[in-house]
C-alpha cells in the first residue's frame, strides 16, 4: 500500500468505559471496564483495523468514538479538536465529518421507510441539498456508487438481500462526504462471497475519496486484506498494534500469536502440520503500557 501522510485526522488518549452496578445504598458492587486506557490514532486516509473476540471492547470503543457513547476517562480528538464534551449541538455538527456502518444493515435501517428516503435522510438532516429533486439526484448517485440500481430507492429494506442491504447502509454513510467511517463488523452477517465484493467497495471508495476507516472486525484475514495497521483488543485494552505486514510477521503477545495461529488455512496438509498456539488468559497488571519494541510496533509489557 501507498505510504500514510502523517496527520492524524483522529488522536484518542487513555480512553475508558466503566460499567458500574451499586447495591441499594449506592455504593459500588462491580465494575467492568469494558475498555481500558485505550489509545491511538488513525491518520487521513488510513485503515486502522481493531480486532479481538467478542467481548473485547471493540465496539464500545468504535461508539465512544463517534460520541454515541459518553467515555469515563481519556480524550478523543477529531481533525484537533477536542469532541470528548461536545454537547448536541456541537455534535450535530461533526456528524458530517464522521460516520458508521453497522453490523446488521437491516437493524440500521426503518423497516417502514423506502430505502432512496432512508439515503437521503442524512442530507436533509444537514441541510445538504437546496431541494427534493437534488436530493433525488443525489441519492441516484449514491446508489450508483455503491453498486446498486437507482430504481431501487423505491423499495424497502426488507426487499433486498444482506448485501445488497449493506451497500445502502454505505450509501447513507458516505452521503455526507465524512473523514472517517467507523465500520463496526461490516462484513461478519453475510456470505463469505458478499465480503469481499463489500470490502473492495470499501477499498474503492478510500481510493476515491480519501476516508478513514476504523474498521472493527474478528475476520483478520479480511483485516490483514483492508488494514493499514492493525490493534489487538483483549478484555478492554490493547495489547499489541503494529503496521499489518509486521503484526503477523511477528506477532510479540501470546494473545495476538493465539489469534494469527487459529486463522484458518485453505491448504488441508498444512493445516493439519501446523503449530497451534493458545493463550493461558494471565494479563499483564494494570498499570501496565504499551511500549515500542520496534518503530510503530507497540506491546502491552508484561
Amino acid at each position: 500500500m501507498n505510504a500514510l501522510p502523517p496527520r492524524p485526522i483522529l488522536e484518542v488518549d487513555d480512553l475508558s468505559r466503566h460499567f458500574v452496578t451499586k447495591d441499594f445504598f449506592g455504593r459500588e458492587q462491580h465494575r467492568v471496564r469494558a475498555v481500558d486506557n485505550v489509545s491511538f490514532t488513525v491518520a487521513a486516509g488510513e485503515t486502522l483495523g481493531l480486532v479481538g473476540e467478542s467481548g473485547s471492547g471493540k465496539s464500545t470503543t468504535g461508539r465512544l468514538v463517534l460520541r454515541l457513547d459518553d467515555p469515563t476517562a481519556g480524550q478523543i480528538r477529531f481533525e484537533g479538536q477536542e469532541i470528548t464534551g461536545l454537547r448536541k449541538q456541537s455534535l450535530r455538527a461533526m456528524r458530517t465529518r464522521m460516520q458508521v456502518v453497522f453490523q446488521d444493515p437491516f437493524s440500521s435501517l426503518n423497516p417502514r421507510m423506502r430505502v432512496g428516503d432512508a439515503v437521503g435522510e442524512p442530507l436533509r438532516a444537514h441541510r445538504l441539498t437546496k431541494s427534493r429533486a437534488e436530493e433525488r439526484d443525489r441519492v441516484a448517485e449514491l446508489f450508483q456508487r455503491v453498486g446498486l440500481d437507482p430504481r431501487f430507492a423505491e423499495r424497502f429494506p426488507h426487499q433486498f438481500s444482506g448485501g445488497q442491504r449493506q451497500r445502502i447502509g454505505i450509501a447513507r454513510a458516505i452521503a455526507v462526504r465524512p473523514q472517517l467511517i467507523v465500520a463496526d463488523e461490516p462484513i461478519t452477517a453475510l456470505d463469505v462471497s458478499i465480503q469481499a465484493q463489500i470490502v473492495n467497495l470499501f477499498m474503492d471508495l478510500q481510493e476515491e475519496m480519501g476516508v478513514a476507516y476504523l474498521f472493527i472486525a474478528h475476520d483478520l484475514a479480511m483485516v490483514r486484506h483492508l488494514c493499514h495497521r492493525v490493534a489487538v483488543m483483549l478484555r478492554g485494552r490493547i495489547v499489541e498494534m503494529a503496521p499489518t505486514e509486521q503484526l503477523f510477521a511477528d506477532a510479540r503477545h501470546p494473545y495476538t500469536q493465539a489469534l494469527i495461529s487459529a486463522m484458518p488455512i485453505p491448504d488441508p496438509d498444512r493445516e493439519l502440520l501446523r503449530q497451534r498456539i493458545f493463550f493461558d488468559g494471565k494479563l499483564p497488571p494494570p498499570d501496565a503500557a504499551l511500549e515500542q519494541v520496534t518503530p510503530g510496533h507497540w506491546v502491552l509489557a508484561a
